[in-house]
Formats: structure tokens, C-alpha cells, sequence
């Protein structure tokens, strides 16, 4: 590497919430400005019907919450290695490919930042969970080559992949002044993953690092998960989840399920469903929820709600208790929501979240007495239960943050510089 010249390459973090363009700069820091001055760009594309346009990030969710007519479309990422990515979507009257979406996300960061070097970048490093698929290798090569592929088609001649843990792991080494055996605990919008790496000062430029990565793991369990249980235990419940029918069978939950997930939102809008649920209204005990259920459909008020949702999980990372108000949908209605219901919420899958750790040092052969430090970077790395949960595992490491948002965007932007100077 010559450190006295910009790269020829950026790393991108292409994220489930919040995506991150690194490039490496003499004297500079390494995360562009995507947005105004803010280095992340929120994963979020809003096709203004009424302007007959796209747009991206703060700007998107500005125009959907102003009430422009249009399409709000968040979690992109996780339509890697789902079954809606070999499909098409209707926009503006017209079939548009999942991939082309895609296309369009990832071309507004390359061309910012392109904006902002004022020179093109041909070679990119990609960021990537350790499984975009878990436990199904094909469909996780899928994923890949499908992001290969989009990559190429928005103008990058060379690409390479770097698990997201991994380039974290990079950026933590730039702090350190002695060897340390680190975990890195990646927990982002659409995965967790893990990363068991060997880092010391003398090592931080070296091209080969294999013999460092001790082992890597993740689970498909991230923010948006959190998101999903918070909404279904705290909010869902005002609007129907959980009721009886008049059989004393439990009502339908498919409508419910699909507004507490981001990107299956637009699926509760569709006549077909719509139809569906006013012929089961019939057939409900108490009709209190589902009435509420369709002013909200009504209102296509499913993101505006899973955003609400979102912000009350971020602030019950430092607050005990949290009112969401629902007077959008009915005057006085309020959700009480607490640190407590979110633990018990998310206690499932913070126990797949320990059990992948587990057996990531099982496989490294490595005790929880040996690790120093337990790096977390993530948007949703800091919930109180979370953190309990890995210090239980491991309650003599020492626990050190980065930048949740960047840490790996820069990781990913010293890696572009190693492969292609």
C-alpha cells in the first residue's frame, strides 16, 4: 500500500437499516458523506408516484411521512436470498425486477460518493454477512452472485467480498496497543454475526490475514427482528393479535405478521387480503382490534407504525419505560412499552444468538476465559438484554464499542486499499 495516496477502491456496507461508503484519504476519515453531512444513508427507497421519481435515504422517509402517494421500501437487503428476489414488483403501472431496486439503492452510493471524490471507482469491497441464508449454502451463493451481478450492472468492474464482522475487526485495530484475542458481535438491521480474529498493532498491514480469522458464525436475526417481537407483543395486540374468534379458535395472525415485518408491509394493502379480512370481521368476538386494524390499513400507515416501533426500541435501549401514541388511528389510544416486555420479547432469539456463539468457540476450540475483548458494532448491538446476554457468556472479556454504524464501512475501506492499492 502507498499511505500517501487516496485509494483506487471503496468499501461499501450495504445495510439492512443503514448503509456506509468508506474510501481511505490521507488525513481524512475514512466514511463518506451520503446524506447532507451524515455518513449513512438509510437502506430506504420511496417511489413518489405523484413525481414520478425515486428517492433514497432521509429524504425517502421524509416524502412517505408528508403523505406523498407513493411506495416506501426498507429492509432491501434482506431481499437477498429470499424468494421475492426472482420476482418483480408493480411500479407506476409497470413490473420493475426486486434486482432492479436493488440496482438503484446501491448506484445512489456509488454515485455519491463518486460525487463527492470527484473520480469514478471501478473496484469495490462489499461488505457481507457471514450467512446471508442460514443453513442453506446455495441459496447464501445466490445471494452473492446476486449482488455480484447488480454491482457489475451499476458500473463496478471489480468485486470482492469481506464479512462484515471481519471488517469491523480492521477498523477495531487501528485502536489497539497490544495483541488481543477479540470477538467481534456484529448485530445489524437483518443478521447477527460473529467473528473470533487475532488482532495486534504489527499486524494491522498485512495483506494475508487468514491465519487471524479463528472463526466466523452469525444467525439471521438482527434490528428488525427486535422490531417485529416489540411490535407484536407491545402494539399488535391493540389491533387485534391474539383475539378470539367466535369459534374460540385465535385469530388469523397473517395480517399482523406482515405489519410487523418491513419488508412484507405492502402485502396487508393488496385487495386480496384486504377482502379477506373483512370477511373474517364476521366471525371476531371482540371487533375493537380488527376495526383499529382497518383505519391503519386505510390510512397505509403500516411503515409509519413500524417506524414508530423502531424509535421506541432504540430509546428503550436507555429508558425504562416508552408511550407510543396511536392518536393517528384513534383518539387517546397509547401503547405502553417497556425495557422489560422488550426482553421478554427478544429472550428467544438473544438464546439462538448465545447458542451461535457457543458453537462458534466450540469450533475455534477456544474458551470464554481466553477472550479479551468483545468488540460491538451494529445498530442494534446496544439493547441492555442483549449485552447481559453475551456478558453472561463471557464475564471476563472486556466489552468496547465503535462506531455502530461505521465501524464496518471503514473496515471495508482499509480492505479496498490492500486489495487494489
Amino acid at each position: 500500500m502507498k499511505p500517501d495516496l487516496p485509494a483506487r477502491a471503496c468499501g461499501i456496507d450495504f445495510g439492512t437499516s443503514n448503509s456506509t461508503v468508506g474510501w481511505l484519504r490521507p488525513g481524512m476519515e475514512p466514511l463518506i458523506a451520503l446524506e447532507d453531512d451524515k455518513i449513512t444513508l438509510p437502506s430506504v427507497v420511496f417511489f413518489n408516484f405523484e413525481e414520478a421519481r425515486p428517492v433514497y435515504g432521509r429524504l425517502a422517509l421524509h416524502e412517505y411521512l408528508e403523505g406523498y402517494e407513493g411506495r416506501l421500501m426498507r429492509s432491501l437487503k434482506s431481499l437477498l436470498g429470499s424468494k421475492l428476489l426472482k420476482s418483480d414488483t408493480s411500479l407506476l403501472g409497470s413490473a420493475m425486477p426486486f434486482t432492479d431496486i436493488l440496482g438503484l439503492f446501491l448506484g445512489q452510493l456509488k454515485q455519491r460518493a463518486e460525487a463527492l471524490a470527484e473520480r469514478p471507482f471501478e473496484e469495490v469491497v462489499l461488505g457481507r454477512p457471514v450467512f446471508f441464508v442460514d443453513d442453506d449454502p446455495l441459496a447464501d451463493q445466490d445471494a452473492e452472485d446476486t449482488l455480484v451481478k447488480v454491482a457489475k450492472k451499476i458500473g463496478f468492474k471489480e468485486v470482492s467480498f469481506q464479512y462484515e464482522p471481519i471488517a469491523a475487526a480492521f477498523d477495531y485495530e487501528q485502536t489497539i496497543a497490544r495483541e488481543e484475542l477479540v470477538l467481534i458481535v456484529d448485530i445489524g438491521g437483518g443478521t447477527s454475526d460473529f467473528s473470533l480474529v487475532r488482532l495486534a498493532p504489527e499486524r494491522r498491514n498485512l495483506a494475508d490475514r487468514h491465519d487471524d480469522i479463528l472463526a466466523t458464525g452469525g444467525v439471521h436475526i438482527g434490528g428488525t427482528d427486535f422490531d417485529k417481537q416489540l411490535s407484536l407483543n407491545g402494539v399488535m395486540p391493540l389491533f387485534g393479535y391474539g383475539g378470539r374468534m367466535k369459534s374460540a379458535a385465535y385469530m388469523p395472525t397473517s395480517h399482523h405478521l406482515n405489519l410487523a415485518t418491513w419488508h412484507t408491509i405492502n402485502a396487508v394493502y393488496a385487495q386480496k387480503a384486504q377482502l379477506a379480512l373483512r370477511s373474517m370481521r364476521f366471525d371476531v368476538r371482540d371487533t375493537t382490534g380488527i376495526d383499529r386494524l382497518f383505519k391503519l390499513i386505510d390510512q397505509k400507515a403500516g411503515h409509519w407504525l413500524a417506524m414508530q416501533v423502531e424509535d421506541c426500541k432504540i430509546d428503550l435501549t436507555q429508558a425504562a419505560q416508552r408511550s407510543l401514541s396511536l392518536e393517528r388511528i384513534e383518539p387517546g389510544l397509547v401503547a405502553e412499552l417497556s425495557q422489560s416486555l422488550l426482553e421478554d420479547a427478544i429472550t428467544p432469539l438473544l438464546q439462538r444468538i448465545s447458542a451461535s456463539l457457543s458453537q462458534l468457540l466450540a469450533k475455534a476450540g477456544i474458551g470464554a476465559e481466553q477472550i479479551d475483548t468483545v468488540f460491538f458494532t451494529g445498530g442494534s448491538s446496544g439493547v441492555p438484554a442483549l449485552r447481559h446476554s453475551i456478558n453472561a457468556l463471557l464475564p471476563n472479556a472486556r466489552q468496547a464499542q465503535g462506531n455502530v454504524f461505521g465501524s464496518i464501512g471503514s473496515g471495508l475501506a482499509i480492505e479496498a486499499k490492500k486489495r487494489y492499492g
